[in-house]
């Protein structure tokens, strides 16, 4: 048992998604292909409830994939099993169903590790803020968003896509993503800076594993503290983001990975990151 650990075990199996841990990788994979990967309330709350495990799997886990099978990354939540069965809820359920999703995002963005989604085909609705909670997006030339709210007669802002969207692409294009819902191809949202790059639909996977490769050899403490930051600091005035960052650079010039670059330097050597 590791240190801090408490008297239940992590979770043996997750019923609604395929979860694999490799060689420091952890992926998520949607599987409802014949769907389109649409998520039910099932899958909602295993994913809030492995985002909160996954930190106890320490240096095992230094990187998560999600993607997703078949023909698409995640068209949203179900019509029939989601849409259809909110209709027979009061609010209060209502409103234990956002939170839930909201959750989903949440923890994305508290997790230490670096997320890739890898987006092939459509990612729609909750689907594309799933994406756009990821810190990277890497497309397949035949991907695309659509931030789908209004059309169902809802908000466009939805599981933190009015917080998180405009701060990716700017108010004016998240306005119109939002509002209007329309589809978003791979290329214009390379344009939009909401994808980090698109590859033929043939090299994702390949692109995906390179990735998440090179983040999980990579100095995965820098990482973890550059993805905190970047959430953290997203609310701050100037003055206190400058704080924050200098107490974190001496923080980690204390560390073995800044020791370990200096040393690799002298010996002209690849640096052995240890993520201490």
């Amino acid at each position: 048992m590791k240190c801090f650990d408490g008297s239940s075990g992590l979770t043996r199996e997750w019923q609604h998604f395929e979860f694999t841990v490799a060689d420091g990788v952890a992926t998520i994979g949607f599987n409802r292909p014949e769907k389109l990967n649409a998520l039910t309330f099932e899958v909602y709350a295993d994913l809030r409830d492995l985002l909160v495990e996954i930190p106890r799997y320490g240096d095992k886990i230094r990187v998560l994939v999600i993607r997703g099978a078949g023909r698409g990354f995640c068209s949203g939540g179900d019509v029939h099993e989601i849409i259809g069965e909110l209709l027979k809820m009061d609010s209060k359920t209502h409103m234990d169903f956002t939170r839930m999703t909201c959750a989903v995002i949440q923890n994305m963005r508290e997790l230490r590790q670096p997320i890739i989604a890898s987006i092939n085909g459509i990612a729609a609705g909750a689907g594309s803020v799933i994406a756009l909670a990821s810190d990277f997006r890497l497309l397949a030339e035949s991907a695309s968003f659509a931030f789908l709210f209004t059309k169902v007669g809802l908000s466009g802002g939805d599981m933190g896509s009015a917080y998180l969207l405009p701060r990716l692409i700017g108010t004016g294009r998240a306005t119109e993503a939002l509002m209007l819902g329309e589809k978003i191809n791979a290329q214009r949202a390379l344009e939009f800076g909401l994808a980090n790059e698109v590859v033929p639909d043939d090299e994702l996977k390949a692109r995906t594993k390179d990735l998440a490769g090179r983040l999980a050899k990579g100095p995965t403490e820098a990482y973890a503290t550059t993805k905190r930051l970047l959430v953290r600091e997203a609310d701050m005035d100037l003055s206190g983001s400058l704080e924050l960052e200098a107490v974190t650079q001496a923080h980690l010039m204390s560390g073995q990975d800044f020791h370990e670059f200096y040393k690799a330097f002298c010996d002209k050597r690849p640096p052995q990151w240890k993520g201490r």
